[in-house]
């Protein structure tokens, strides 16, 4: 059976600096995801053209738009970048860029281009639940997304919130403290 080996993190995007390269619809999807899973994320998307759509939502965060075509010197300062253009050569150019500086980088709808993938979100308050398909099914991804939301009750937050000062109160080693929280965590799955 194939195996998913992807390694998933949480980025804090307030800390750093995403270049998305191309201005139509995908690139409009792409920045509605971010900025929906990071509101305070810095984004700077660099394209002869913007949709209205992305104009409007640039205005809603922390968003630069750059009327130009790509040229590498938008790497400079960035972590990572997203390629969404129509143009393959465009793309591929790219990540070859971005390969040369060391920079994490994601040609949309082609894997072999891909240190990464932006998969299906769930946020409920401070939990948050990333799914992957290992970029073979976006639908799937969605799907299960959408189970998540309906499954995960609405005051989850609060639970974490009340665990969080449950645990500062709890004596002991570390060993016991686990014990204790997990003891009182059972329910959650029961």
């Amino acid at each position: 059976m194939e195996r998913n080996n992807l390694y998933p993190i949480f980025l804090k995007t307030s800390n750093l600096n995403v270049l998305i390269v191309g201005g139509g619809n995908v690139a409009e999807e792409k920045l509605t995801f971010l900025l929906k899973s990071s509101p305070d994320a810095h984004v700077t998307m660099v394209s002869p053209m913007f949709r209205e759509g992305t104009i409007s939502l640039a205005k809603k965060g922390c968003v630069t738009l750059v009327e130009d075509i790509y040229n590498k010197a938008y790497l400079q300062g960035r972590h990572m970048v997203v390629a969404t253009t129509d143009i393959p050569e465009v793309n591929v150019q790219v990540w070859k860029d971005c390969r040369a500086e060391a920079k994490l980088v994601n040609v949309v709808d082609n894997p072999p281009y891909c240190d990464f993938y932006m998969g299906g979100i769930v946020t409920k308050g401070n939990i948050k639940i990333a799914i992957s398909t290992n970029g073979k099914s976006p639908t799937t991804a969605k799907r299960l997304r959408q189970f998540f939301e309906d499954v995960i009750p609405e005051n989850i937050d609060d639970f974490v919130k009340n665990l969080n000062e449950y645990r500062k109160t709890i004596k002991g080693n570390f060993e016991e403290k686990v014990e204790k929280l997990n003891e009182f965590t059972k329910s959650l799955i029961e």
